[in-house]
């Protein structure tokens, strides 16, 4: 899909979608806990259907009771998976993190994927699987991946400089196997997203680990197994039942606030103001660049104001990196974004992406070691900008677009379904020009 977009200056009323980082892990926590889970305001990214998807494989029930709320029901896993073959789709963080709760299975598993997550380096498991007791053969460090467990609790030492999703994963494994285990962590990356994963293990009843400084992670052995996890004679009482609300998305709503900080005011619904997502960060930003920001329980407002140059480490946070280039190519002087290294491996190689696409619309752009410095209030000009399918590139593209003169064009502007698959309704309510091609 093609999409077309001339100036707008856009105002209004909108909700978050879901977040997918908090549906992800809400629903690896609901294989693990057994029983019966109700998730509300859940995800429909598509993301968020593989995830639903691999509950499926694992041989979880998932049903959609109604526009707002999903069940889900296990009761033998692993003991019993329905596929031998797992399908991530395109999802990263599904892959990493189901990839080793699915080890904790004797079965022998195929773990793989379609599109760019099969150019995503998953040598981190040929590393670590075979310390575990699992074995792993894959394609040269690369989906897909054939694993047999079953997995084992011991003590070890992981790389946390590649990415937080991969330790994600291994906390939810251990959590499951109710053994005492220590996992080290070296250079961990994205913090806050291992506290959004300890947030939702401790949220569905899971076993947490004591979390020291983020180098160690301390599993201690309950004199009670778990009663929910393995098979369905185990689950202590099956009529009980979690109530579950995924919060809305920072990620995503960073997108929409950034476009109103820029030419528009606009009102966010659903987002949670204490929340632990990282992008949550984008407000800091936000603020630094004299933005006028409202934060109320239920919704956050932000207006246009003349924007001064930032400067940010998104090394915690990366999925900030495509909104804070549009941002800074309207601010009235030179900001900077620490942390590109962490773009490598994204759906696109974003240090590239993000540059190419500022740069077809006019901006200037400098790549110093770690850092991306960007000119602001340089004079930009319509492009065709190509999103190189990757969501967050499309979204950036677009609020670039609507705030220069002449028509620019986005292609593969269908890439938004990964994370926001409302994106382009909720632009155009808002009052954005888009014409679809």
């Amino acid at each position: 899909m093609q999409v077309k977009i001339t100036p707008s200056e856009i105002a209004g009323t909108v909700t978050a979608p879901a977040s997918k980082s908090v549906m992800q892990r809400a629903c690896a926590a609901a294989l693990l806990r057994g029983g019966k889970v109700m998730l509300h305001h859940y995800g429909k990214s598509r993301d968020d259907a593989t995830a639903l998807d691999i509950l499926k494989q694992l041989g979880a029930a998932v049903t959609i009771i109604d526009d707002d709320v999903l069940e889900i029901i296990s009761e033998n896993f692993p003991e019993k998976i329905k596929s031998k073959v797992i399908d991530c789709g395109e999802s990263g963080l599904s892959a990493r993190m189901f990839t080793a709760i699915v080890a904790l299975s004797a079965d022998m598993i195929q773990i793989t994927g379609t599109g760019t997550l099969l150019q995503r380096p998953f040598h981190f498991f040929e590393k670590t699987f075979p310390q575990l007791g699992v074995s792993v053969i894959s394609s040269n460090g690369y989906l897909p991946l054939t694993i047999q467990g079953r997995m084992q609790a011991k003590d070890i030492t992981v790389d946390g400089s590649l990415s937080s999703q991969y330790l994600t994963g291994l906390l939810f494994a251990f959590s499951a196997l109710n053994e005492s285990a220590h996992i080290h962590v070296d250079k961990l990356n994205s913090k806050p997203y291992i506290d959004l994963t300890l947030e939702v293990m401790k949220d569905f009843g899971l076993s947490v680990p004591e979390n020291k400084n983020y180098k160690t992670f301390v599993f201690k052995k309950s004199k009670i197994q778990s009663p929910t996890f393995g098979t369905k004679s185990k689950i202590q009482n099956p009529k009980s039942i979690i109530h579950y609300a995924i919060e809305g998305d920072w990620s995503s709503a960073a997108v929409l606030l950034v476009a109103a900080a820029i030419n528009g005011a606009i009102k966010v619904k659903g987002l949670k103001p204490d929340s632990l997502q990282a992008d949550k960060k984008i407000l800091d930003v936000l603020r630094q660049c004299g933005c006028p920001i409202a934060i109320h329980e239920q919704d956050i407002t932000v207006a246009k104001n003349p924007l001064k140059p930032f400067h940010f480490d998104a090394m915690d946070c990366p999925d900030l990196f495509p909104p804070l280039a549009a941002l800074a190519l309207f601010c009235n002087g030179t900001s900077s974004i620490k942390g590109l290294h962490r773009l490598i491996h994204k759906e696109s190689n974003r240090a590239e992406s993000i540059t190419e696409m500022c740069r077809k619309f006019g901006g200037t752009v400098f790549i110093e070691d770690d850092e991306m410095i960007i000119e602001g209030e340089k004079p930009l000009h319509a492009a065709t900008i190509n999103s190189f399918s990757d969501h967050r590139i499309a979204m950036a593209a677009a609020i670039i677009a609507m705030n220069i003169r002449g028509e620019s064009v986005i292609d593969d502007a269908a890439c938004v379904q990964k994370s926001y698959p409302g994106f382009w309704k909720d632009m155009d309510r808002l009052g954005a020009n888009i014409q679809y091609g």
